[in-house]
């Protein structure tokens, strides 16, 4: 997996922002770039100049967020099932489960969405049952876009403010990435127990 996010960030280093606009689509179509590591040492090349500017850097990477998030969302709202039995098994989805996916994104879609972007591997399928859930095209947008920036400009600058010590703490957002589904979980736990009528 190492490899493979070096390989992601030399097509950055390479290509600049069109290297980085390509890596977050992928990243968004259930591709493992490794989005916690890659947007920090992004912003270490945008503090070191190999990228001209740290808010392009930002604004490119939600923008490569909101792109490859839409195709795979487009994929799920008009190909739908028949898509999910042909390739869901790529991504953990099975046909059985699109009904159980429906009823979840009814009742807590917009959370669904804004959540599901600070979920290693969750955020990069996210969109495909949102698609299949039949959620609105403008709400699924809004709310991938608001985590999105949340997400992505924080990490930037988390590696435009250590710089060239990113090197240090690349194992501890390899942890802290194994973290935050637990913590998503536990916030989406307590807004469904706050949603539930009392008895």
């Amino acid at each position: 997996m190492e490899h493979l996010h070096h390989f992601f960030l030399h097509i950055i280093d390479t290509a600049g922002y069109v290297g980085l606009l390509i890596v977050m689509i992928l990243g968004n179509l259930a591709i493992p770039v490794g989005t916690e590591i890659v947007l920090p040492a992004a912003g270490v090349l945008s503090a070191t100049g190999h990228l001209a500017s740290v808010w392009w850097t930002g604004a490119v990477a939600i923008c490569g967020e909101l792109i490859g998030g839409s195709i795979l969302f487009a994929l799920g709202k008009y190909a739908g099932p028949p898509f999910v039995h042909r390739f869901g098994r790529f991504v953990h989805i099975r046909e059985h489960e699109l009904e159980r996916v429906h009823a979840f994104y009814a009742r807590f879609g917009a959370k669904t969405v804004f959540f599901s972007r600070f979920i290693p591997v969750v955020r990069g399928i996210a969109a495909l049952p949102a698609g299949v859930s039949d959620m609105p095209w403008s709400t699924f947008l809004l709310y991938t876009a608001a985590g999105s920036t949340i997400f992505c400009s924080g990490l930037v600058f988390l590696g435009v403010r250590l710089g060239e010590h990113l090197d240090l703490i690349v194992p501890f957002l390899s942890r802290a990435a194994l973290v935050l589904p637990l913590l998503v979980v536990v916030i989406g736990a307590l807004l469904w127990w706050r949603r539930e009528p009392a008895a």
